[in-house]
């Protein structure tokens, strides 16, 4: 219970930094599609950018953050040393990719569609390159248990972001799509300068042979991340190339605004990954089998719950984007299945980490990704965004499957299927209520509806599963009232 306990103030304080941090992204978003029409298709210009910029970071920090934590904890291995090869390393890596895109910036920039705006590309690569390098010593302070000065650093950045944001777009009245991906390059740079600390320990010195060995460990994990990857951005990436109607901007940005709000989903899917990872690796082994079923159960109890509020409160949360956007909304709900779907594949990936068994997790990514893409591909010229939705649920959902089937077999885990089943049973129908409250009613009765259905669920958790009795002040009360 106490690994648990510092598993929980870790989710919380990281859970903390991510929820401040997408809810001031959130701030963005009213910004931009205020200040970018739908009809312009300038949101979608900043959809497409970032989902490009998401899957190279991928690829140029190529699985060296959960490699070093499996090395940093092994016995024998120096932390320090660790940290320094898989730098130097990604250094390298991000080095050499930005002077590739300045090198070949103009056919790059023609066949992404940006010839006229090269400025684009190179400004966004630099600021990956950035991003590459700072991942490593953000996954040092996680490792260090350094929490607090990874939640500051994170929230300095969003701050800036936001703070400069509002100055060009509202102070300033600026409209240019461009002006976002430059001051991203700014809040980048500064952020990396603070971390000197932490990036000065590569003077702890490169080591070849330990990079062969730890190469040889993240090959699959930089495969799993990028087809991982694939699987949420894909669809963003992609729709332009397939999209041939003269909207398709406009199409890729309201799909891209909409996701947004769903996003909560995967902010608490990122916390529940920073604090889990490397409590997995560093402290319970031993006890591994017990550890993941637990995890998994509450994982997906608080995800599911999460979901309802988003759905029951949607009337109210859509008012983060212009009403010309609203016409996208049906894709929330889609998209917030498939990142649970992705928080379970998550926590059912730690059978073949443990084990050193990675090649599985990029065969499973790599099917989910393959399916997606069939849908994208296939569905797209005639559903639109709606295809974009549901291939991320095909493609998530068929690595979950894969994933625990081949992982009972494998190394078996005692998942406590009986309640997720009963959790995920009532979630559903519970959702389906609320999409039967009349359109017709009030907005202040339909949200009193949807939050009573909402209550019945936490009530349902609380009674059965959330041990009253370990919290503060409450657990007093509680152990006192039931030992009469």
């Amino acid at each position: 219970m106490a690994n648990f306990k510092s598993l929980a103030k870790d989710t919380a304080l990281y859970g903390l930094s991510s929820i401040i941090g997408r809810f001031l992204n959130y701030l963005l978003v009213p910004i931009y599609t205020a200040k970018m029409t739908a009809e312009s298709g300038s949101y979608g210009i900043i959809t497409n950018m970032y989902a490009l910029t998401a899957l190279v970071l991928v690829l140029l920090t190529f699985g060296m953050e959960t490699t070093f934590f499996r090395f940093a904890n092994k016995e024998g291995e120096n932390p320090r040393r660790v940290f320094a090869t898989a730098l130097t390393g990604v250094t390298a890596a991000s080095s050499l990719f930005f002077i590739l895109v300045v090198l070949a910036l103009a056919p790059i920039s023609r066949f992404l569609g940006y010839a006229a705006h090269t400025q684009y590309v190179w400004v966004m690569a630099l600021t990956i390159s950035l991003d590459a390098v700072r991942a490593i010593p953000f996954a040092y302070l996680r490792q260090q248990k350094k929490a607090l000065k990874f939640v500051i650093l994170q929230l300095f950045n969003i701050g800036m972001t936001i703070l400069l944001n509002m100055v060009y777009y509202i102070a300033l009245d600026g409209h240019e799509p461009g002006a976002a991906f430059y001051i991203n390059l700014v809040c980048s740079a500064l952020v990396t300068l603070c971390l000197y600390k932490e990036l000065a320990l590569v003077r702890s010195g490169f080591d070849s042979r330990l990079m062969m060995r730890m190469l040889r460990y993240a090959w699959p994990i930089a495969v799993l991340g990028v087809t991982g990857i694939l699987n949420q951005v894909a669809d963003k990436i992609l729709f332009p190339f397939i999209y041939k109607e003269a909207d398709m901007q406009m199409q890729l940005g309201i799909y891209g605004a909409c996701v947004k709000i769903a996003m909560l989903m995967a902010m608490i899917t990122q916390a529940f990954r920073y604090a889990y990872e490397p409590f997995i690796f560093g402290t319970a082994q031993g006890n591994s089998n017990e550890v993941q079923a637990t995890g998994m159960k509450y994982f997906l109890m608080f995800t599911l719950l999460a979901f309802l509020c988003v759905v029951g409160w949607l009337d109210v949360l859509k008012y983060i984007l212009s009403p010309d956007y609203w016409a996208g909304l049906r894709v929330v709900p889609v998209v917030m299945i498939a990142e649970i779907m992705m928080g379970i594949y998550f926590n059912l990936s730690f059978w073949y980490k443990l084990n050193d068994r990675t090649i599985y997790g990029a065969l499973f990514s790599g099917v989910g990704c393959v399916l997606l893409v069939m849908v994208n591909v296939f569905f797209i010229p005639r559903y639109g965004y709606m295809a974009c939705a549901w291939g991320g649920v095909v493609g998530y959902g068929s690595a979950m499957i894969l994933s625990y089937v081949v992982g009972q077999s494998q190394y078996p885990v005692s998942y406590p299927l009986k309640s997720m089943a009963v959790y995920t049973v009532l979630a559903a129908l519970l959702f389906v209520a609320m999409r039967l409250v009349p359109s017709g009613w009030p907005l202040p009765l339909r949200l009193a509806v949807n939050t009573v259905f909402i209550l019945l669920f936490a009530g349902h958790i609380v009674y059965h599963d959330l041990p009253l009795a370990s919290l503060p002040v409450v657990g007093k009360y509680f152990s006192r009232n039931h030992s009469k």
